[in-house]
């Protein structure tokens, strides 16, 4: 039997999970840092490039700098991938599919699992092979009335949207209102401009604006 996730804990204590990647370390350290002195305390690094592990791996070794902060992978597409970063001790999977033998794998080895779903059949599924949060994917393609309609026969669900979700007041409400656990937010919230320039502080600032807004 599973035990009881302190993920899912914090997840739903905090309301966002900030999703990045970046193949310099400093700045992929400087942005969990920046997130984590926000009040952060899950952040997904995402497994996109060939040096993600590397990256990773760099992140983990200054993790006693965020302590409390659960750091976990996304983009996990197999199990090959899901043993590697397991060996550097993340916190969380992610992955954007559901997948058999990584739902099984980690039911196993009582890993926390994010399967991403697009149809309340997968939604079951990953449900049934033990994933801890539910990865609505892509949000923006989906919407909050998919969620409220999934939500109505299932209210037992916990769901995660991720993927065009805005930090906007507006748009978080919509989503938070239909139901949601908590939502994954990438570009939207760091953006492009902001890690171009290293403005951590506007970061921070814009971070901190949205966590008041949940």
């Amino acid at each position: 039997m599973k035990k009881e996730s302190k993920f899912l804990e914090v997840i739903e204590h905090n309301k966002i999970i900030p999703v990045f990647n970046h193949d310099d370390p400093e700045v992929s350290w400087n942005v969990l840092k920046t997130c984590y002195e926000s009040g952060i305390r899950a952040f997904e690094f995402t497994n996109r490039s060939p040096i993600a592990s590397a990256i990773f791996e760099y992140l983990t070794s200054r993790r006693h700098e965020v302590p409390n902060l659960l750091l976990g992978v996304g983009s996990i597409m197999d199990i090959e991938t899901l043993k590697k970063y397991q060996q550097m001790n993340a916190d969380f999977y992610v992955s954007p599919i559901v997948d058999d033998s990584i739902g099984h794998y980690c039911q196993v080895n009582n890993l926390d699992w994010v399967p991403g779903c697009g149809t309340l059949t997968e939604i079951i599924t990953a449900k049934k092979l033990g994933a801890t949060l539910i990865k609505i994917f892509p949000a923006d393609v989906l919407s909050p009335r998919f969620v409220k309609g999934v939500l109505g026969p299932c209210p037992e669900l916990k769901l995660m949207p991720t993927g065009g979700i805005l930090p906007t007041a507006k748009n978080l409400n919509k989503w938070f209102d239909a139901g949601v656990t908590c939502v994954g937010m990438g570009s939207q919230l760091i953006t492009k401009d902001l890690i171009k320039e290293k403005n951590y502080t506007q970061l921070k600032l814009n971070l901190i604006e949205v966590l008041e807004r949940l």
